[in-house]
């Protein structure tokens, strides 16, 4: 078993400008799951998804949603180390993360993008 990984409190779910209103009032108003207050530098919402939080994005440009998620470990070196000589993919082109944000982007087999992050613990 690798001790190095664990599942991270964040999913992000990437949606056409088409269908995110849609999709925010699903969440919202058929689901009713709780909406957590924004930051104010943010206008994307997120909602409590259990034990995680689940982030809709308004991506335009994009034809069909996607799911992101995110992975933390406790040493992002060695993390960026073992994915890579595991042949993992990096992504780090796909978003720009904020300057002194501890993380990179990479794609599993099947192109869904995780977030590696350093975690706080």
């Amino acid at each position: 078993m690798n001790s190095l990984f664990r599942a991270g409190h964040n999913i992000a779910m990437k949606i056409p400008t088409h269908e995110y209103a849609q999709t925010v009032s699903f969440y919202r108003d058929v689901l009713a799951l709780p909406e957590i207050e924004r930051a104010q530098e943010s206008d994307t919402p997120r909602f409590q998804f259990g034990d995680k939080v689940l982030w809709l994005d308004n991506v335009p440009g994009i034809s069909q949603a996607e799911i992101w998620l995110e992975i933390v470990t406790h040493d992002l070196h060695a993390a960026a180390d073992y994915l890579q000589n595991n042949q993992v993919i990096r992504r780090d082109e796909i978003e720009a993360l904020p300057e002194g944000f501890a993380a990179f982007w990479v794609a599993n087999p099947a192109n869904i993008i995780h977030l590696v992050s350093q975690s706080d613990g």
